[in-house]
């Protein structure tokens, strides 16, 4: 493996480091991800019916308690329960406004890597290419024969960081796309929930 990585030259390098890149930024978004993960439909029929029996603090306190953007969002809604409809839904969305870029924090990182970890791949493998037509010339200018398998294996180690490049690439890419669609499932369930809550707050306010 070793001898593979020294004959790609010194863009492997570059092509590895962004490897341990991805990877890095892979591992903390799915730990946090994870972490802020909760079963909202159940939160939100707790909260709910906390907010029917007109247990306000109870509800702020179980927002407190309970980790994720969507307990954090509903918190800023049930603060200002005694407030019209647009003032409850301004105060989410300015929480969210908050709460979407730290889901999406690095993310953007898997997304830069998918795409210049090929392109690197393929610098390498031009500039190996060079070298190799470079050493064809030599030999015509001074009359010698070209050896076949010399520039074959030529060919082939200008091929690896390309190789590297796209097993880089492909992976990081799967990656970045399985993490966005996780930050579209949260940003859909604090809308949903967001909505529900308000609907709540709005029916608490018409009968009391």
């Amino acid at each position: 493996m070793w001898e593979m990585i020294e004959k790609g030259g010194p863009l492997m390098g570059l092509i590895i480091l962004c490897s341990v890149i991805a990877f890095a930024v892979f591992i903390e978004r799915m730990w946090f991800l994870r972490k802020e993960k909760i079963n909202a439909e159940k939160f939100v029929e707790k909260i709910s019916d906390l907010i029917r029996r007109n247990r306000i603090v109870e509800a702020i306190d179980v927002c407190n308690t309970t980790p994720g953007p969507v307990s954090r969002i509903l918190k800023m809604g049930i603060l200002r329960h005694d407030r019209t409809r647009e003032e409850i839904r301004e105060a989410i969305q300015d929480a969210g406004l908050y709460e979407v870029p730290r889901l999406e924090k690095n993310i953007g990182i898997l997304a830069t890597v998918a795409h210049i970890s090929p392109l690197l791949g393929l610098l390498g493998t031009v500039t190996g290419m060079v070298g190799a037509f470079q050493v064809i010339q030599q030999q015509a200018v001074s009359m010698m024969p070209v050896n076949p398998g010399d520039l074959a294996g030529g060919i082939w180690e200008a091929l690896i960081t390309t190789v590297a490049g796209l097993s880089v690439a492909i992976p990081t890419y799967v990656a970045y796309n399985y993490l966005v669609s996780n930050v579209d499932g949260f940003v859909f369930d604090m809308e949903k929930s967001a909505t529900e809550i308000m609907n709540v707050l709005a029916v608490k306010r018409e009968i009391s």
